[in-house]
């Protein structure tokens, strides 16, 4: 099998500048480039896929860098964007930033070094510098469940305001008043947009959302147990907690658990991102089901047609609430049709 000096020896070039070739690295002339992809088909060093990025500047690679890797909402997500590019003839070479822009930027960057087509980001936080340049850049990119506004990205996303109005009916049908939420990171999209859209659909009912009940988190499962310990140590807590994503209400579920409470008898529990291991849970958790595979695929077509040039049309799909049994629930029919309750004015 030829190696990389053999490549060297016919393209008559130094080892250190076949690698660069081969890497797409700018410093390398047409002439050089022009001679390694020569001596790679020559020899049959890595035939193909090498020879052909070098000929026509595509790899037929997507790049996916997702927020958290142990997040079944991400995982499933990445399952659907590798089963799309494959139907569509791309690979994808995934990347996890746990929630950390610096990360992020390293997946990005190294991304990019490796010649991808396109990228598909879900970006950690309001935009970290090497994800920004890059998008700025011109980089065939969408953004799938978060963005970045003021970015010139199509973004594929849920819009949840919908089911957590359907939530809080729900709630609010039940007999619950004193409604708490576990929010996820400020400097996230979906971080604020949930909280917002809770803040509002309680408003609807004559509710408000004071700062004791809103307990800042970081959609990972620490969180929601250490901000649930704040919420029952309050002299007045939370009657129902409503996680803004599904490691958080897990978390939850362990704080409660371990003070010896129940849910639902003690404290109610309502997550956003459905997961299967909800319905094994006791009780099983109420919670709001974003379309993911859906999401995963559009994803990728957005990002195909980008890579074409063609727009890339941004995304936006309803979220919707499955009641089952962890807010008190007599069963497990839809929620009630909401029905604002107005303050009325002194």
């Amino acid at each position: 099998m030829a190696s990389i000096k053999d490549v060297a020896a016919e393209a008559g070039l130094s080892v250190a500048t076949v690698s660069r070739a081969l890497n797409g690295h700018p410093s390398v002339s047409e002439d050089a480039r022009r001679r390694v992809s020569a001596a790679v088909e020559a020899l049959g060093y890595r035939p193909n896929a090498v020879a052909r990025s070098l000929r026509t500047d595509e790899t037929r690679t997507l790049g996916l860098v997702i927020s958290d890797v142990m997040n079944p909402y991400f995982t499933e997500l990445a399952r659907s964007v590798e089963e799309e590019a494959r139907a569509l003839g791309y690979s994808v070479i995934i990347g996890n930033a746990d929630e950390r822009p610096d990360l992020q930027d390293h997946h990005v960057t190294t991304l990019l070094d490796r010649r991808i087509d396109g990228l598909l980001v879900s970006p950690t936080d309001g935009g970290s510098p090497g994800m920004l340049g890059a998008a700025r850049a011109g980089t065939p990119m969408v953004f799938v469940d978060r963005w970045i506004p003021g970015v010139d990205v199509p973004v594929v996303r849920s819009d949840g305001r919908a089911a957590v109005r359907d939530l809080v009916a729900h709630l609010h049908g039940l007999g619950h008043r004193r409604l708490a939420i576990i929010a996820g990171p400020a400097a996230t999209t979906t971080g604020r947009e949930r909280v917002d859209a809770f803040r509002e659909a309680l408003a609807a009912y004559g509710l408000e959302l004071p700062d004791a009940y809103i307990g800042q988190g970081d959609f990972q499962a620490g969180s929601g147990r250490r901000v649930t310990e704040g919420f029952l140590d309050l002299p007045v807590p939370p009657e129902a907690v409503f996680a803004a994503d599904n490691l958080m209400a897990l978390g939850a579920l362990d704080a409660i658990r371990a003070r010896g409470l129940r849910v639902p008898d003690d404290i109610a529990l309502a997550a956003f991102d459905d997961i299967p291991w909800f319905v094994h849970t006791d009780p099983p958790v109420t919670a709001i089901a974003q379309p993911t595979g859906d999401l995963g695929r559009a994803a990728v077509r957005a990002l195909v047609d980008r890579i074409a040039g063609r727009p890339g049309a941004s995304v936006t799909l309803p979220a919707r609430l499955v009641v089952r049994r962890s807010c008190g629930e007599p069963g497990t029919g839809r929620p009630p049709s909401p029905s604002p309750v107005r303050r009325s004015t002194p």
